[in-house]
């Protein structure tokens, strides 16, 4: 069996559906976190995926997943410090704790 594209872009909608059903299922913030991180891979492997088998001259696609990827990990840092500033203020790192943000 040969893979193909399609199977490629199913792992990357699976990963999408999982992070999108854990970031909104789960009360815990570093798993919210780490939902997004689901997300953004999911769309960096379909990035990737158009790029290898849709585009024969540009690298539009790899250079597009690597930005995206070091902008998902500025902006899992940044969200990581907001979360320690705000566990240190409630002492929980459940999500109901901060509704009043």
């Amino acid at each position: 069996m040969e893979i193909t594209m399609y199977h490629y872009l199913f792992l990357g909608l699976i990963l999408f559906i999982t992070g999108v059903i854990g970031s909104i299922m789960v009360k815990n913030v570093i798993k919210v976190l780490i939902s997004i991180e689901f997300m953004l891979m999911g769309i960096n492997i379909n990035f990737i995926t158009f790029a290898t088998f849709c585009d024969n001259i540009k690298f539009d696609g790899y250079i597009i997943s690597l930005f995206y990827t070091g902008i998902g990990a500025v902006e899992l840092a940044v969200a990581m410090y907001l979360f320690y500033l705000m566990f240190q203020k409630r002492e929980s790192d459940n999500i109901e704790k901060y509704s009043e943000l």
